[in-house]
């Protein structure tokens, strides 16, 4: 297949496979270029210097604790960023961090990722938690059935800012402003936001792996639990690296970090800290104001693609209720079939709500969007 004009445009950072059209970022994003680099030179530290230089690497760290905070909109409080594997796993400190009492209520939705429902949902077993799944198209707003189904009890609103299958955003301001007027916690998942769009919500709980829209690796991402919750949550993972006092380690008493880090139970992730904090360098370099930009102006090209075509669009097309995910229905199409054709012709997407499901970020561009809907019409076409 012939290099088409679109990856002719790349930006440097992603030298992409000339016949790839990647537009899967809300599945697994790419690594730039300077992610790859820093791996490398962590690789050839480890082995030719091994820990000599451990210090160093707990610098990475810091850098990577800065960079989180900013993203998530809490550049204020980078003493409150915890490293942690995944989102499900931030997502299970916090569900089985909070004391619960019989009878408490968490509020969830129908529209959300498992791990953002079955967390919640293994409460019910384990501390008679009563969780409740309510969906957003029963209310005026999404935000109104959410609200309406507060009750005296509720004591945890768990919300994805997007969901991961419509592209639906959350007003996230509201549903803050809600829970703090009933004093309910706010959890945020966070992933198909971070990298993509800026954030800024008063929540108590704020968490996303780095491997989607942050363009880094599996396995590392970030947890903001507000200091006004922090010492309300348990701490059920116990290990060196949580201690107040890092490093003593012939004391015969301690204590838990006063700050996030007290979520970090063992052994960090370096090599993944090293890439992502490289990752989102990157972002913060072409400016988290552009990228978001950029992220609108693309996804705004592919639902005009969809309505072009004459495909169904899923996704909202109200300028504050969509980011960067395009879902759409190509009536009479299988969407796995398509799906897999489309995967034989080199564009990585992926197929949610009985559509396919576009994520362009913001080094996509137009031609690559073109390119993507003429291969998807060669799929139809071939049936």
């Amino acid at each position: 297949m012939a290099t088409t004009k679109a990856t002719a445009m790349a930006h440097p950072e992603f030298p992409l496979d000339p016949n790839l059209v990647y537009l899967n970022h809300a599945g697994v994003g790419t690594w730039p270029q300077r992610t790859r680099d820093a791996v490398h030179r962590f690789a050839d530290e480890c082995l030719h210097r091994g820990a000599a230089d451990y210090p160093n690497w707990l610098e990475a760290e810091d850098r990577l604790r800065a960079r989180l905070a900013r993203l998530m909109g809490v550049a204020g409080a980078v003493s409150d960023i915890a490293l942690v594997p995944n989102t499900s796993a931030g997502l299970s400190m916090v569900a089985h961090g909070v004391t619960w009492q019989p009878g408490d209520e968490v509020i969830i939705n129908d529209q959300e990722f498992p791990s953002n429902r079955w967390v919640w949902q293994s409460l019910a077993r384990h501390y008679g938690v009563h969780v409740r799944q309510v969906r957003l198209s029963d209310g005026a707003t999404p935000e109104d059935a959410l609200i309406d189904a507060l009750t005296p009890r509720t004591r945890l609103l768990p919300i994805s800012s997007v969901q991961y299958g419509t592209g639906l955003r959350m007003d996230l301001e509201r549903l803050s402003n809600a829970c703090r007027e009933r004093g309910v916690l706010l959890c945020v998942d966070a992933i198909q936001t971070l990298g993509a769009l800026q954030l800024a919500v008063d929540a108590d709980f704020i968490v996303a792996d780095g491997h989607k829209w942050m363009l880094g690796p599996e396995g590392i991402g970030g947890l903001y639990v507000h200091p006004r919750v922090r010492d309300e949550l348990r701490i059920w993972q116990i290990g060196w690296h949580m201690a107040e006092d890092l490093g003593a380690f012939d004391r015969p008493d301690w204590d838990p970090a006063g700050t996030g880090r007290c979520l970090e139970p063992g052994s960090p992730n370096l090599l993944g800290s090293h890439a992502l904090e490289a990752s989102l360098a990157v972002l913060e370099d072409v400016g988290l104001a552009e990228v978001e930009r950029r992220v609108l102006t693309n996804a705004r090209e592919a639902m005009e693609g969809v309505r072009r075509h004459g495909f169904e669009l899923v996704t909202p097309t109200e300028a504050d209720r969509h980011a960067g995910i395009v879902t759409f229905r190509v009536p009479g199409a299988d969407p796995e079939r398509l799906l897999a054709a489309l995967r034989a012709r080199d564009v990585a997407c992926a197929s949610r709500c009985g559509g396919i499901r576009f994520s362009a970020h913001f080094y996509n561009t137009a031609e690559d969007l073109e390119e993507a809907w003429r291969r998807l019409q060669a799929c139809l076409a071939a049936e």
